[in-house]
């Protein structure tokens, strides 16, 4: 008779990781959401990865394996081809007896082991192991062994002895292995590199690839013409965009694990005249979660920005251009506010990162789901935060302001070039002075400068006067003042710079900016009041940050509106 099976919360139990209402818990989250229970004690926090990988050890009479502890030299790796070891989270790691010993991370999965017997055409011994340190290994040493450059030059020798061959033609296409590694590779490449998008620009004779690195786009290289096809198949079909369609813009999803890190792409496909144009935005988890001491305050800003957001009503808008980090300085501010006690939507185009205990709501044109309606129903749901993704016209204004007006608190964000703009293009949309006067509570505009590369940093003897002059430096600045530059390395790719910090300009509303917007005062007078009453204007903050040594002035120039000065003086 076969001996009977222990549970996995008995185990778990015995050990003293987990109570018995602990694992009732778990079974009532595993039937609802359709999981395992090891799967659902991990989601709730009750029990950690690696006690359930040992208890599921146990349970199936296998080899834990710690793959932080425990010492392995991947020598194997050549035993199983890469794809399966990615694909299927599978290690080899040793061999004997004519049967090879792989780690796995699912006892159960039978059919992943099958197939390895069958690929392989070997006996297969398990150990378990976390499914998160497996990955982890595998990114770390499972890496091929061919660069982007070698794998464009193979698929190039391919292409021309299949053309020079009549009866055994070898076309590229996108499921073919060396177009698969090679769009991985460029994908990888760039998230370990820090980019925020990656460019794929078919031109007359050439595909460019650029990768957009602290806000500058940066060329990789030139692919040949030829790939043009297969590369941006591959990308529409790990997407999920339709292949046939090449008339009309598309845009589509990619979800994979990069460095052991979940991320997600949004791809945009746009028709051009060379051919499909084509852009990954690299949407990375950790950029939406941090806190608001990171996003680059100074502190009397950041006091005045933490008060502000606390209020029960109002309207907070957030302005810049796009990519100045607008949305995620309102994330940052609703990670503060989401707490259990209060009920939180958000209407987004699209939805860019999930967050637990928050609402969010995806934007559908197609059929008709737009911010306005949105925001109608949104206020039949009885929520203390509403985030609208951009007021783009009166309609959604006005209800966002007839949101605010009714006791709800508003987040959202608006192209203008300053704050004090705000005012006067909310204005100009057609919506009620004394509606705007009565319903704004602050407004913040905001740029990302490029923070100088810490292990490249050094004095800038000489300083460009130019520059200098054009950022508005006084010389009571000036003097004693000590400007840094980087001098590139290999850390920041030779540029100077890595990483980038936020610059602000914050204008809270007061009696008199209230009456200035009641009585639709020029935008010259609105600014000069703020700045009165305290607002310090995007270049004053940039000027602050080159003087703390947090970036240079080259870099300010570049961001700010000075930028058309500087060049017609140069």
């Amino acid at each position: 008779m076969a001996k009977k099976r222990r549970r996995l919360g008995e185990i778990l139990q015995e050990w003293g990781v987990v109570t018995e209402g602990m694992v009732e818990e778990a079974l009532a989250h595993a039937q609802e959401e359709g999981i395992r229970i090891g799967e659902a004690l991990v989601a709730l926090g009750l029990a950690d990865e690696e006690d359930v990988t040992k208890a599921l050890a146990t349970q199936y009479d296998m080899e834990y394996m710690d793959l932080e502890r425990q010492v392995l030299v991947p020598d194997l790796l050549s035993e199983v081809p890469e794809d399966i070891i990615r694909r299927h989270l599978v290690l080899p790691i040793g061999k004997e007896n004519g049967r090879l010993k792989v780690i796995i991370t699912d006892p159960l999965d039978l059919e992943t082991l099958d197939m390895l017997r069958f690929r392989l055409n070997t006996e297969i011994e398990c150990a378990l192991a976390s499914k998160t340190r497996l990955r982890n290994f595998i990114e770390r040493f499972v890496r091929s062994d061919v660069s982007i450059d070698e794998t464009v030059h193979q698929l190039e020798r391919d292409a021309e002895e299949g053309s020079a061959g009549s009866t055994a033609k070898q076309e590229m296409d996108a499921q073919s292995a060396p177009v698969i590694r090679l769009v991985h590779m460029l994908i990888t490449e760039a998230v370990k590199a820090r980019a925020s998008d990656i460019h794929i620009e078919p031109m007359a004779n050439r595909i460019r690839v650029r990768y957009r690195i602290d806000g500058v786009c940066r060329e990789r290289d030139n692919l040949p013409k030829r790939m043009q096809g297969p590369v941006i198949n591959r990308v529409k079909i790990m997407s999920g965009i339709d292949l046939a369609e090449k008339r009309l813009p598309t845009d589509g999803r990619i979800r994979m694990v990069v460095a052991g890190e979940d991320i997600d792409f949004r791809v945009s496909c746009l028709p051009g005249y060379h051919g499909e144009s084509v852009v990954l935005r690299i949407l990375r988890p950790e950029s939406a979660k941090l806190g608001l001491e990171s996003l680059g305050f100074g502190q009397d800003d950041f006091e005045r920005f933490e008060r502000i957001i606390k209020r029960p009503n109002g309207i907070f808008l957030v302005t810049g251009p796009t990519g100045s980090g607008k949305t995620t300085t309102l994330y940052a501010a609703l990670n503060v506010l989401n707490r259990p006690d209060r009920k939180i939507i958000t209407a987004e185009d699209p939805v860019e990162y999930n967050f637990t205990g928050i609402n969010q709501v995806q934007v559908n044109e197609q059929i008709n789901l737009t911010f306005q309606r949105i925001l109608r129903a949104m206020l039949r749901q009885a929520p203390n935060i509403i985030l609208v993704g951009e007021i783009r016209d009166i309609e959604v204004a006005e209800v966002a302001i007839q949101a605010a007006l009714t006791g709800h608190l508003v987040f959202s964000t608006l192209h203008t070039n300053d704050a004090p703009s705000a005012i006067t293009r909310l204005v100009d949309m057609g919506v009620k002075p004394f509606l705007v006067a009565s319903s704004i509570q602050a407004v913040m505009a905001q740029r990302l400068v490029r923070v100088i590369c810490p292990e490249c940093k050094e004095v800038d003897p000489s300083p460009d006067p130019r520059l200098l002059q054009a950022l508005g430096f006084t010389e009571d600045e000036l003097k004693g003042a000590t400007f840094y530059r980087g001098g590139g390395c290999a850390a920041c790719g030779g540029t100077g710079y890595r990483g980038r910090t936020g610059i602000f300009e914050l204008m809270e509303m007061n009696s008199a900016l209230v009456e200035l917007a009641m009585r639709r005062a020029p935008l010259s007078e609105i600014r000069q009041e703020a700045r009165a009453s305290g607002m310090r204007t995007l270049l004053e903050d940039g000027r602050r940050k080159v003087l703390e040594g947090i970036t240079t002035p080259a870099d300010l120039v570049r961001i700010t509106q000075v930028s058309e000065l500087m060049e017609s003086s140069l």
